[in-house]
């Protein structure tokens, strides 16, 4: 059994967390502004603790972060590095920007305390099942130590090198996915309004080569008139390809498909639609 805190028990953390409890470890948790995922995790196990401070008492082994973004991680970062002991390891599971989790490795150094990016791919499904896949940023020593508490959450992961690489990695991958999501949200857009048969429409896409994971996703609720199966917000798409298209600045042509997709989500989100998954645009005017 290990101490462990956690922080972000969101859409996302909220089955990270559940696995982290799966395994019979000891889990403390910080309420945000969601309470509903926060009285599912304490129902399930956990113990809630009322501030930052109060992780200090809990002798944790790891702690998580699995927060919004760069800024809010980096935040949280300065508080908790002054509470925790150097013997606690940090998991961070946020999407950061290109240099977001080398900056926030650097608060928790001056602590002496280890640091490891493991941003998933998957969603809450996934995240719940315990089957995500974990992009690894570390260095070797601290690779090793992370390994037992990835294994609670992700079927699979990877270490791509140092701090830094993880974000890279994670963000190129975004690339591909929101990219995706984007598309097949047109497909069932326009097939819709053409009149077209949408379970036919998906059918022939299957057969084809833009069969994927997001295309399944998203068309297998549609189909039961359920626009919620891309469980992805908005606003956190717009925020990701913010970080993508600084990221691909050295490559023009990367950048500019990066800029369409940024547009879209913003378009989106001009019309009050950020807090919506990305699938619900497909109902949208």
């Amino acid at each position: 059994m290990k101490n462990i805190g956690f922080v972000g028990v969101g859409y996302m953390g909220y089955g990270i967390a559940k696995n982290i409890l799966k395994h019979k470890n000891k889990l403390f948790v910080i309420a945000n502004k969601n309470r509903k995922p926060i009285e599912k995790i304490i129902s399930d196990g956990a113990d809630e603790v009322k501030s930052f401070e109060d992780f200090s008492s809990k002798n944790l082994d790891a702690m998580f972060m699995c927060v919004t973004n760069t800024p809010i991680a980096k935040s949280i970062s300065e508080k908790i590095s002054k509470i925790l002991d150097s013997k606690t390891l940090i998991i961070d599971i946020t999407t950061h920007n290109k240099t977001g989790s080398i900056e926030t490795e650097e608060i928790f150094k001056a602590k002496q305390i280890n640091y490891v990016e493991c941003p998933v791919m998957g969603g809450p499904v996934q995240a719940e099942e315990g089957i995500l896949g974990g992009i690894v940023g570390a260095s070797d020593e601290n690779f090793k130590i992370a390994e037992p508490y990835i294994n609670f959450f992700c079927k699979d992961y990877f270490h791509f090198g140092p701090v830094g690489m993880g974000a890279k990695s994670k963000l190129l991958n975004n690339f591909l996915t929101l990219g995706n999501a984007a598309l097949i949200n047109h497909l069932a857009k326009s097939a819709k309004e053409m009149g077209l048969d949408l379970k036919k429409v998906f059918d022939v896409a299957k057969l084809g080569s833009g069969n994927s994971a997001a295309l399944n996703r998203v068309f297998d609720n549609l189909l039961k008139g359920d626009f919620t199966g891309f469980k992805f917000t908005v606003s956190n798409s717009l925020k990701d390809l913010t970080y993508i298209q600084d990221l691909l600045k050295e490559f023009p042509d990367a950048e500019k498909v990066a800029e369409v997709n940024k547009n879209y989500y913003q378009k989106a989100i001009d019309d009050g639609y950020g807090e919506n998954f990305i699938s619900e645009l497909i109902n949208k005017k």
